[in-house]
Order: structure tokens, then sequence, then C-alpha cells
């Protein structure tokens, strides 16, 4: 970090304009005044759905729920055209919302924060980029996305392969050409899921590398009329406030029965009831305690396993794809559209690499422990260094030059998932130890920027320079988060939740299990004490 003062001076700077920096844009210079900026690295608006643009990307929560509350109007206007909306729908809405509000006036586009340290004789943040600014800014304020830093893993050979290969994160913008070629898929995570029917459907041949099979639910998206998107608007303030005070942040309601005190003619017919109307519905309103009792788990489990059985023709190819090894959903829980069905195609082939590991990528394609398979291109659906890949790829340093890469060696440590200790006058939107990907996505946002946005406005009123959150509570929390996760099923896979996906990471686990609903509350305690557990300083006259 140079020390010239040739620089420039904002209340605050925020990184990513997707929903979450979108939405603290307009709290920062709409609601409270203040100067800030937005810096950007794509060349417009959308986050994760300006990045992942991959072959049948669609959002799994439902259309009326994916999208602000904090404009009427703007839930008014705006129409979805279906059930669950896919990436270039929910990109236009992003794009609609910029227009709406004027935002992209406040963000700088194709530019990528690469340092933010913390200047103590200045109680401001100086921040780099990729781009040569240089400013200053007395609020740090993340929104780089909980899953946005891509994991392309480490194969022998890939520098030789003479084919195209892409990941679904970072997917070319003009797309890609299957029409014709020999095609594999590696990685049967969410992106994966979601590619293969489609790609499937596009190229002469589809090979795909699995290393642990996944329960998935029907999308169902036929199901949602525009006649009930029209029905919804007239129930909007009623559905955001159930929405809001949910633990998944949606309005469906938490069951009160168990999996357990019904009989199996019963329970199966519940089961196949959320089946039919697809989606999160089949984890969340069929029975309380799926997520939290491994017998009551195994009954969900079990039915999704009978599923996958009567879709798939070849009781082999079936065997390979029915998930043993983890709780149904302990990792991310996926809903499809025709993903089982898929490798009932004669262009279709599954390859299970957890018996047959893929040794090296050739000049032709891929090699398996089993034998080669010539590639024209390779898709990794690989996932992502989830929660702190995005932050450890920023050069972000608090006070004595902490760096907070160094801080998370072990795992990542923050008040609230909001704000690391020793680290001042910084907030992380959805951070890791916050509800954040347990959760539906806009409200978990808007749940943030607005603890974030009346915690600027309380400083300003009561004249503190700088709020930094204290050992203590971050301790507390943490062990909070763990204890949470601890009475969950969670712990008993192997998922990007607990970083188990990234050679070398920590196996900690990162969102918070209790709940947005819990976590609000959580929330508004603290503020209402005055944002206890915070060291809150007085303003003192500086010289920049």
């Amino acid at each position: 970090m140079t020390t010239d003062t040739s620089r420039e001076e904002l209340d605050a700077v925020v990184v990513g304009a997707g929903f979450a920096g979108m939405y603290m844009l307009y709290q920062l210079r709409d609601v409270l005044g203040l100067s800030a900026r937005v810096f950007e690295a794509g060349d417009d608006v959308g986050g994760t759905w300006y990045w992942n643009r991959y072959p049948g990307a669609r959002c799994d929560s439902e259309s009326y729920l994916y999208c602000y509350s904090f404009d009427k109007d703007l839930a008014q206007e705006w129409t979805w055209s279906g059930k669950y909306p896919e990436q270039p729908e929910i990109l236009r809405y992003l794009s609609h919302v910029a227009d709406r509000f004027d935002l992209r006036r406040g963000i700088q586009f194709e530019t990528r924060v690469t340092a933010a340290h913390f200047r103590e004789d200045l109680n401001r943040w100086e921040i780099e980029t990729d781009q040569g600014d240089r400013v200053l800014a007395r609020y740090f304020i993340t929104g780089v996305g909980c899953i946005s830093a891509g994991q392309v893993p480490e194969i022998q050979g890939l520098e030789n392969y003479e084919g195209e290969w892409h990941h679904t994160g970072a997917w070319p913008h003009e797309g890609v050409d299957f029409a014709g070629k020999r095609v594999g898929v590696i990685g049967t995570g969410s992106s994966g899921v979601q590619a293969i029917p489609v790609i499937a459907s596009q190229a002469d041949h589809l090979t795909v590398f699995q290393r642990t099979p996944q329960y998935t639910v029907p999308a169902r998206h036929g199901t949602v009329t525009p006649e009930f998107l029209e029905e919804v608007k007239e129930q909007y303030d009623e559905i955001f406030e159930k929405t809001r005070f949910s633990a998944g942040g949606t309005p469906y309601g938490e069951p009160e029965r168990s999996a357990l005190d019904v009989d199996d003619e019963e329970r199966r017919d519940i089961y196949e009831a959320a089946w039919e109307e697809g989606g999160f519905r089949f984890l969340l309103t069929t029975f309380s305690d799926i997520r939290v009792d491994r017998r009551a788990n195994d009954t969900a489990a079990e039915f999704i396993r009978s599923k996958i059985r009567e879709t798939i023709d070849d009781p082999d190819t079936a065997e390979k794809l029915l998930p043993r090894d983890h709780p149904f959903g302990s990792k991310r829980t996926l809903i499809d559209t025709n993903y089982y069905e898929t490798y009932n195609r004669d262009n279709v082939d599954l390859v299970d690499i957890r018996h047959a590991p893929i040794e090296e990528i050739t000049a032709n394609g891929l090699r398996t422990r089993d034998g080669d398979y010539e590639l024209d291109v390779i898709v990794f659906a690989t996932g992502y260094d989830g929660m702190t890949g995005a932050f450890n790829r920023i050069d972000i340093r608090g006070r004595d030059g902490e760096r907070l890469r160094e801080k998370w060696a072990e795992g990542p440590r923050a008040y609230l998932g909001l704000s690391p200790a020793g680290f001042p006058n910084m907030f992380m939107i959805t951070g890791p130890g916050s509800p954040s990907v347990l959760s539906n996505m806009p409200p978990t946002i808007e749940q943030h920027v607005e603890y974030i946005s009346d915690f600027i406005a309380y400083m300003g009123e009561h004249n503190f320079e700088t709020a930094e959150a204290e050992a203590d509570a971050e301790d507390e929390w943490v062990a909070h988060v763990n204890q949470t996760a601890s009475e969950t099923l969670y712990m008993l896979a192997d998922s990007w939740y607990l970083g188990a996906n990234i050679p070398g990471k920590p196996r900690v686990f990162m969102p918070y299990a209790g709940g947005l609903d819990v976590y609000r509350e959580k929330c508004d305690e603290i503020a209402a004490a005055g944002y206890e557990g915070y060291a809150l300083h007085s303003r003192e006259p500086i010289e920049a």
C-alpha cells in the first residue's frame, strides 16, 4: 500500500454490485445521504447472476420470493415469468432495479478491489483497485457473495488440453456451442445438476464424471401460472412479513409434525404431495425433524432414493446415482429440471470417479484409473471456495496490519458474521457466521444491509468515529455458531459449508444454522442495547 496523498475520500466503499451491493448503495446514498462508491469487477450489475451464465442456470428460490421487498412499487411493477427464474431474467430484474434507482452512477465497473488497509492514524480504510484507484473511506463494506470464487481442481495436464474448457462460475457471455461435440462435465453439485440436462440436449455425447451422488428434488417449474403471480402481488405485505420473520426466508411456515409420529403410508403420502409440488417445500414443509434427527432424515432420504430407482431405466446407473454417504439436506439441497431423466438418454454416460478417480487431463480429453475419454469440451462444475474465498483474494488488513486471511487461518471468525474483531468499520453482508446460504438470500441480504445502515446512522447521531467488534463478543458468537451447527445434521457431510471441497481448508461450519428469524431477533436485541458487543469510539479531530 502506497502512502502518498493523491487519494479520493468517501464515506463508504462497497465491494460488489449484486443484490447486496446494490441495496447497500441505495441505503448509503439515498437514505443516509452519504458519499459512497461500489467497485464491481464485471461490466454491469448482477453479481453472481452476471457471472453464472452456464446452460440451465436458474434460481432455486421461487421467483416471487427472490426479489427485493424494500420498495412496494418495485414489487408491484415487476412480473416474473414463472416459478423459478432463469439467469437472464434475474439479470434483467437487477438491471431494472439499477435503472429505477439510478444506481449505476454510483458503481465503478470493470474494477477489482485488490487491497483494503485500515489506517489507524486516520481512522479510515485505504482501498486500492486494479485500475489504480486509491480511496480513503470511513466504512469498508463487502458484498462479494458467498459462492463467487470459482474452484478449478488442480488436475495434472490441464495446461496441455487442446480442447475448450470452462468453469460454470465464469461462463463466456457469448455462450458455448456444444452441437456435434463430445462434452465432459466434472461435478454434480448445483451448477452441474442444472447444466447437465441442457448440455445433454445439445451435445453429440455427454459424459458426466460424478464423485458424490446428490439428493435433488424436482423444481416443477410449470406449476405456477401468471394468474398466481398476479395474486401474489395483492398479498405481498403479508408474504414479505412472513418471509422476514421465518427461519429460511420463505413464507411457507414450519411443520410441527415429526416424521416418526406417522405411519409409513401417511408419511409417504406427505412426501409424495411435496414431491409433486416441488422445490424446497419438500425439505421445509413436510416434517419438523428432517434436519435434526437422523432417523427422520432417513425416511426422506429413502423416499428420494426410491424416486431415483423409479426414474432411471438402467439399474446399474441408478445405483451409481443413489446418495448414501450423507443425510438429505446436510449438503446444499438441490432443485432440478429433468436431471435424473437425462441419464436415460442414449447420448449420456455416467462415470463414477470416486471408484475410478481422474488421473490426468490429456491433450484430447481425460484419463481415469479405468480408461481414457476423448472430449472436445470440458465443463468444470466443481463449485467454489465458499464463504471465505472471495475475501482471501483481497489483501484486507485491520489494526496493527493484521491480515484477514491470517486471522481466518483456522476458520472464519466474525461477530454476527458481520464484523471481524480488529477490523474497525468493516461490515460483511452475508459473511461467514450469518444465515446467508442456509436461507433465501434476498431477505437475508436486506436484513444485513438495513442493520448496517441503521448502525451507521446510529454512529452519526451519537458522534462515533469507529465501531469495532469486541474479541469476547466475537468468541461468543463463533461458539454459538458452532454449537448451533452441532445440533443439526450438517456436520455429517463433507460439504462446502465446511470447506471440505478445498484442499487444506480448515473444516469449520461457516453459515449460521439457527435461522434467519432467530438471527434477526438477536441483531435487533443488540441494536436496542446500543450495539452491544461493539467498542464504539467518539470522533476526534484528525488530519488527512
